[in-house]
């Protein structure tokens, strides 16, 4: 776990992004059930669109791999842009708002530990 630190600080930032990505993944799994899972359609289904693509990242996420977190980045963006419609339309509904805030707070952390966990420069002639 968290193989690919390159500074002590590295291990900081890749803790707080861990702990945000934990926490979007659980935020996602709690809203299918709750409060009431949608009639007709498989909860297994709805749980796979909704985590698949975090889930395919999560070896990525807890080795510290700078390349995993880029695309953590790029699948974050998408997540953070339905968010923030859906607050939007819902007119400021609270799970809409924590999941917007929640991906927005995984993102940062994720560019953050990428910008500090830099590999050291080699001296090129």
């Amino acid at each position: 776990m968290l193989q690919a630190l390159n500074n002590p600080k590295a291990r900081t930032t890749a803790g707080l992004t861990i702990a945000s990505y934990l926490a979007l993944v659980i935020t996602l799994a709690i809203t299918t059930f709750y409060p009431a899972p949608v009639e007709g359609v498989s909860v297994l289904l709805i749980l796979t669109v909704k985590l698949l693509p975090l889930l395919l990242l999560s070896v990525a996420v807890f080795n510290g791999n700078n390349r995993g977190y880029i695309w953590l980045g790029f699948v974050v963006l998408f997540y953070f842009t339905r968010f923030v419609v859906s607050a939007w339309l819902s007119e400021g509904d609270w799970v809409s708002v924590v999941l917007t805030i929640e991906s927005f707070l995984l993102f940062t952390f994720a560019m953050y530990h990428l910008k500090v966990n830099r590999p050291p420069q080699t001296a090129t002639e």
